[in-house]
């Protein structure tokens, strides 16, 4: 085994070329990686590109853009945002949560000062995105930004009725909805009929049943509605407006900003807002969404939100500088990337190519589309903006109002100022919630007010020191010798009312009372610990167990054993642990295990994995066995258990270090001692036994160097057996192809270690060829050998 010892500094004399390029212990440099593209990432490409094309149109229709202006900005999302962006799995482009502010500024500055007002805004994003703030934005509630949502879907909504029925949108909400009973005189049949074919089909082709459906529904629905409406047009011959795509070579491009400065800024800041918090929170979503894809590399199952923001950035400045739309993270069209079986960025920024070949191949075909389809499609994903299922969440988290204020500030103030609209009301909810606060006074039927009888005290919201006057108040009015319960339904406890409780509570039990402190549901809240620097995690309850259930030999065991024993204490873990750790159990539950170290270990019973290495849940994957042994590769005789767990983690985990892990008094080393399992009756553990021989040949060469204590000499024959075991083990961990291969790769560790039980002592392997076990020291140091 090779040794574990400190890599010496490098000499910074020498000049010399390989000492420049390639660093001593270092693994060989890599060869430069080509670009591969797999065939999950061209087909999910090809998935996103058919729904982005005609969604592009739609939105730029919307804005009031030129249609060219909606290619550019798909073209360009998918380009630099997807090349750029810590997002690898999120389309950007242009996106309906924009059309709103999007037409807005169009109505007000021009789309050359519009294009301009985009670049702005992405400068502004690259500098969020340097302050590293971008997870500050997921701070805003929810229900603002659903809200927020919301309000520009029914603003979208609103305006393309006017287009569905053949005529022109007003710039405000309140002035379509005035103009729309005009519209309905002079409806335009045609247009009308057009709209109506393509949201039939656009509804009704998800919904297709059988084995055919799931064959249909490969093809992008809003791509098949604007394809029918296009097809019966020409085939019809009807008369209706249809896209029109002037030459590339009139294009307009960004110009100087020309208006009001204060107009200005605040379009840039809204432009941001929008664009930035679309884009996290649609990261955020996508992560969710790979979360349930195990294969996916890990790098792409996380999204960086810092670099997401600034690819964001770099992706508008590109967009406005060549005359495109705000470019933001689209919901739709990331979700179709994930679920067509994406792998990497490459699918996001061949769909971006594709835009590109079709704005410049497909010109003839994309000006036979309706306008009136084009309208259609993007109203229905107006309506879908407004969704029952976040109205439902806001209600339940008694957060409606808050949605409802954004709602109509969106949509009679515009976007920014409902957006600050909807945040000012959920602060002053929040902060209702935080200074409103029930404090009742009850007395059981048993007992009376004066001696007899169980007091309770319930205390509903949040306890702040606005409300320690009314809990003294309550608590002074117990009577003294009385039990009293006081029961805490809340999330938050400040430090006053935290020490105004303390004190009542020590002052009502020196005079002969009770209090019992409850928290919801009437769980029993713990005392603090007495030690001010505890560090014991949630998952380490066993630290106090013999309190809840002594165990003495003259005490009689209860009815059902070992069961009464199993259930309570799965019931303590349920109550005591269980809601500590659910967060970080949700996280593990989502995002798959990835744990950095293999760790080999005996299954005695006194042997805590978690507690000798103060690790938690998902840090460890952990093999143990009799004897912590590692069969020879082909001498598993049926058994390869401890084989496919190697294999597993270091080729699929790709664990990082290997630990096998002795102790003392271990009974299957007495036992190699005691009765060798090479003769007499093979039992099915003298038959795994056989794998412990090495180890104990290995003891008996004069020759050989024994495994020893750097500061004592093992304690007798059992221990100088236990500590060899670990070194032979480690050899046969190397006789494993996989383990061999990531050695010689330089991506693996192995380490041996040796826990003393009865010292509460920690040895780990520091030297070779002596074979020496150091001890670790409280404060995590070596001493040397």
């Amino acid at each position: 085994m090779s040794a574990c010892v400190p890599t010496r500094p490098a000499d910074p004399t020498r000049t010399d070329e390989t000492s420049r390029t390639h660093p001593p212990h270092s693994p060989p440099p890599k060869p430069p990686r080509r670009l591969r593209i797999s065939g999950a990432d061209l087909s999910a490409s090809g998935a996103v590109f058919l729904i982005a094309l005609p969604l592009s149109l739609g939105i730029a229709l919307a804005t009031g853009a030129p249609l060219q202006a909606g290619l550019v900005a798909a073209a360009v999302g998918g380009l630099v945002a997807g090349r750029l962006g810590g997002s690898p799995l999120q389309v950007s482009g242009p996106a309906a949560g924009l059309t709103v502010v999007t037409a807005d500024l169009i109505h007000r500055y021009g789309w050359r000062t519009t294009c301009a007002i985009t670049v702005m805004a992405g400068i502004a994003q690259l500098g969020l995105g340097c302050l590293r703030v971008a997870r500050t934005a997921l701070a805003v509630s929810p229900a603002v930004v659903h809200g927020m949502l919301a309000g520009i879907g029914v603003t979208i909504a609103v305006a393309q009725v006017h287009i569905v029925l053949g005529g022109t949108p007003q710039s405000a909400v309140l002035d379509n909805l005035r103009a729309l009973p005009a519209e309905l005189t002079h409806v335009d049949l045609a247009a009308l009929l057009l709209s109506m074919l393509t949201l039939a089909v656009l509804f009704a082709w998800p919904r297709i049943p059988g084995r055919a459906g799931r064959a249909l529904r490969r093809v992008p629905a809003a791509l098949v509605a604007v394809a029918c409406a296009t097809a019966t047009t020409a085939f019809a011959g009807i008369t209706v407006t249809k896209v029109d795509l002037p030459s590339w070579s009139s294009h307009a491009l960004a110009g100087l900003p020309e208006g009001p400065a204060m107009g200005l800024v605040a379009a840039v800041l809204t432009v941001t807002l929008v664009c930035s918090v679309q884009s996290l929170l649609g990261a955020v979503a996508v992560d969710k969404l790979a979360s349930s894809k195990p294969a996916l590399r890990p790098e792409v199952r996380r999204s960086d939100l810092d670099r997401e923001l600034l690819g964001q950035g770099a992706a508008n400045i590109v967009s406005g500088t060549l005359g495109g739309l705000p470019v933001a993270g689209v919901a739709v069209r990331s979700a179709a990337n994930v679920n067509a079986g994406s792998e990497s960025r490459n699918s996001t920024m061949l769909h971006g190519v594709w835009v590109v070949v079709a704005a410049l191949l497909m010109v003839p075909v994309l000006e036979q589309i309706p306008l009136a389809s084009l309208a259609a499609l993007v109203m229905a994903v107006g309506i879908q903006m407004v969704s029952l299922h976040h109205i439902r969440t806001v209600t339940r988290h008694r957060e409606v109002l808050v949605y409802a204020v954004t709602t109509l500030g969106v949509v009679v103030l515009g976007v920014l100022e409902g957006v600050a609209l909807g945040i000012a009301v959920a602060v002053a909810v929040a902060l209702h919630r935080l200074a409103r606060t029930r404090i009742t006074h009850t007395v059981d039927e048993t007992g009376t007010a004066g001696r007899g009888g169980t007091h309770h005290v319930r205390v509903r919201g949040q306890l702040t020191f606005l409300a320690v006057p009314r809990l003294s108040r309550v608590l002074h009015q117990v009577p003294q010798e009385v039990c009293c319960v006081v029961e805490l339904d809340g999330s938050f406890m400040d430090h006053a009312a935290f020490e105004s409780l303390q004190d009542w509570q020590k002052s009502h039990v020196a005079q002969g009372g009770k209090v019992e402190v409850t928290g919801r549901a009437g769980t029993r809240i713990a005392e603090p610990a007495p030690t001010s620097n505890s560090c014991c995690r949630p998952w380490t309850p066993w630290r106090n167990h013999h309190c809840d259930r002594p165990q003495t030999k003259t005490s009689e065991p209860p009815a059902g054993g070992g069961g009464y024993q199993l259930a309570s204490g799965i019931s303590a873990f349920q109550r005591n642990t269980a809601p500590h750790v659910r967060d970080e159990l949700a996280r593990l539950a989502r995002e798959g295990q990835r744990p950095t170290q293999l760790f080999l270990t005996c299954a005695d019973s006194r042997l805590v994995t978690s507690m000798i290495t103060s690790s938690g849940p998902g840090d460890l994957f952990v093999v143990r066995n009799v004897g912590n042994l590692v069969p020879l590769p082909g001498a598993e005789s049926g058994d390869d258990s401890v084989a496919a767990a190697i294999e597993y983690a270091v080729d699929v985990l790709k664990v990082q270090s290997i630990t096998v892990c002795g102790h003392s008094g271990c009974g299957a080393m007495q036992a190699l001692l005691n009765s060798p399992p090479e003769g007499g009756a093979q039992t099915p553990l003298k038959r795994w036994l056989r794998h412990g021989l090495p180890s104990l040949a290995r003891t008996a060469v004069a020759n050989q160097p024994w495994a020893r204590f750097a500061g004592r000499a093992p304690a007798d024959a059992v221990e100088q057996l236990c500590l060899t075991n670990v070194v032979q083990q480690l050899e046969h961990l190397r006789a494993h192809e996989s383990v061999a291969r990531r050695l010689q790769e330089g991506a693996l560790e192995l380490h041996g270690m040796y826990f003393h039980v009865g010292e509460a002592q920690a040895y780990l392997l520091t030297e070779q060829p002596d074979e020496v076990f150091d001890q670790v020291q409280p404060e995590g140091e070596l001493r040397p050998a």
